[in-house]
């Protein structure tokens, strides 16, 4: 049987999945599955955060040339477009955990050749090992917001997917600690720092690799049968005759889609800005170093610490309001950055840039499969994090030649010109209760 009609009955003892789970609990086998995701996100985005921090250092050490420092984040961008939408056709196609998989093994092959290009210092093997880093990456996060998307319905979804992103804070503040203790092993063995960083990477990607090979069953599987596990749940009308064909073009007719995608495209590209940003303005005020790196792992901490809550707040309030706390805090922070020359105020101003990515993050995945059914959202969440992507690419270049005409001062203005109109489209959705929206079209 297709896994689109099929549900696993081997998780399913009896006839319904949910009934042991009193109404308005979480499901046993929910439960597991989120946490299994969760310890999956942790281990697996340590290596993620590796590529700023490393990434110039080395192109500088294969090539000599401060002028290509830029591009490994670059390419790590330019991967997210590439791996988004056929990764989540696969997804739909097979089911999220073989996705999962692939996309972990991908990383894992990755970070040995990056740590292979410094020990035999060859610039296109670190390219090689930055592409498949990057697609193996990139399909894993996707798939895990998406896995935990699936198994909740909508008055949970947002709770569901801020439970799993909180795992991300932990893999982001791993990294420092990985290169930390990558430096007390090359002083001892004498072996190069970032090359021993990222061959140590893999003892993270192992477990997490662990962890996806224990969810069972597939988050799909769950999509397509939600009533089977959650007492009371009613699936939503859709069509007689389903869409034949799906492309990236057929969820920007759904208004929804076209909200989520333009409110994530405006809160990535803003963040990306000041992230790239952020560190050159602090050391043109005179910031030490330390601080500097201080004020990027608070960033981070905005960025998945309050996921939960978010999740909570959107599945009560709405994804709507939710929505536009984060575009009005995200243009706070930038203000904040832009404006002043204050450490204290910079360092709250980042923070609140990622705070209200972390608002788009969580309601921009609950809105797109609130009105995606599970054998096309795959490629809608694909197609939403390929605009986001694209965003993270061309943004922080934007701002780099902004700030090099007219100063800081102009990052508001051009936050602005995007923030405004996404705003009003923002202000057009009709969220009649969390959710549940008056103009999506159905598939």
């Amino acid at each position: 049987m297709s896994v689109d009609t099929a549900v696993s009955t081997e998780a399913i003892p009896g006839s319904t999945a949910g009934a042991a789970a009193p109404k308005g609990a979480v499901p046993a086998i929910i439960r597991r599955n989120a946490r299994l995701l969760t310890a999956a996100e942790a281990f697996v985005g340590t290596g993620q955060q590796m590529v700023p921090t490393l990434g110039a250092l080395m192109v500088i050490h294969l090539t000599n040339s401060p002028a290509l420092a830029g591009i490994a984040s670059s390419i790590l961008g330019l991967t997210r477009v590439m791996a988004s939408y056929p990764s989540g056709r696969l997804a739909d196609a097979h089911g999220r955990k073989i996705v999962l998989v692939i996309g972990v093994l991908l990383s894992l092959a990755g970070a040995l050749t990056l740590g292979g290009s410094m020990l035999l210092t060859s610039f296109p093997v670190f390219i090689a090992g930055l592409l498949l880093f990057g697609v193996g990456n990139g399909t894993s996060q996707q798939q895990r917001r998406l896995s935990a998307a699936d198994m909740y319905p909508p008055e949970r979804r947002a709770q569901g997917l801020g439970y799993v992103l909180t795992g991300s804070l932990v893999g982001a503040l791993g990294g420092p600690v990985i290169i930390s203790l990558a430096g007390v092993i090359s002083r001892a063995g004498g072996m190069d720092q970032m090359a021993l960083s990222w061959l140590l990477v893999p003892f993270m990607l192992i477990p997490s690799l662990a962890f996806v090979l224990r969810i069972h069953p597939d988050p799909k599987q769950i999509a397509l049968a939600l009533e089977r596990y959650w007492p009371g749940y009613q699936a939503p009308a859709r069509r007689a005759q389903p869409l034949a064909r799906v492309t990236i073009w057929t969820f920007t007719r759904n208004y929804p889609h076209v909200v989520a995608f333009v409110s994530m495209f405006v809160l990535y590209g803003n963040m990306s800005m000041m992230m790239a940003l952020t560190p050159m303005a602090m050391h043109a005020h005179g910031v030490a170093l330390a601080a500097v790196s201080m004020t990027v792992s608070l960033h981070v901490v905005g960025m998945y610490g309050l996921s939960l809550p978010i999740g909570k707040l959107a599945d009560a309030l709405g994804r709507r309001p939710v929505m536009f706390a984060g575009i009005v805090l995200s243009t706070c922070g930038t203000i904040l950055v832009a404006l002043t020359a204050s450490f204290p105020l910079m360092l709250l101003g980042l923070y609140l840039v990622g705070l209200g990515w972390s608002c788009g993050n969580v309601t921009t995945a609950a809105m797109v499969a609130d009105t995606t059914p599970p054998q096309f959202r795959g490629r809608a969440m694909g197609a939403n994090t390929s605009f986001s992507a694209a965003a993270s690419m061309a943004a922080p270049l934007l701002g780099g030649v902004l700030v090099q005409l007219w100063g800081t001062p102009s990052l508001v203005a051009v936050t602005l010109i995007f923030i405004v109109p996404t705003a009003v489209l923002l202000a057009r959705l009709r969220e009649t209760k969390p959710g549940v929206y008056a103009h999506a079209s159905t598939f």
